[in-house]
């Protein structure tokens, strides 16, 4: 699938310091259990998709979501990380799933 024009415009920038909601919601997300709830910092705008959410129940994906590049410190994503405070882990987030962080 590629990115396409946004459907109205997106809520961060490159830099933004985010969190990711922490939602259980039931049924088909696209958000991976373990970063929900951790900040992070976006690292890029991807671009504007259908809603996959809503694509995976037969519906039209509309109005298209922003999709960002969200860099995570590996220690906020895994309690017990042990290795060097500079390792990162990048996750594409919706932007749905995605709150300013406090």
């Amino acid at each position: 699938m590629s990115a396409g024009t946004l459907d109205r415009p997106a809520s961060f920038r490159p830099g933004d310091a985010v969190r990711v909601r922490v939602a259980y919601p039931p049924g088909h997300v696209r958000a991976p259990f373990f970063c929900r709830g951790k900040p992070g910092v976006v690292e890029e705008l991807v671009g504007g998709f259908a809603n996959p959410e809503e694509l995976a129940y037969g519906r039209d994906g509309k109005p298209s979501l922003p999709l960002y590049r969200v860099v995570f410190r590996q220690a906020d994503l895994w309690p017990d990380y042990d290795g060097p405070d500079r390792d990162t882990a990048v996750i594409d987030v919706y932007e749905n799933w995605l709150e300013a962080a406090r």
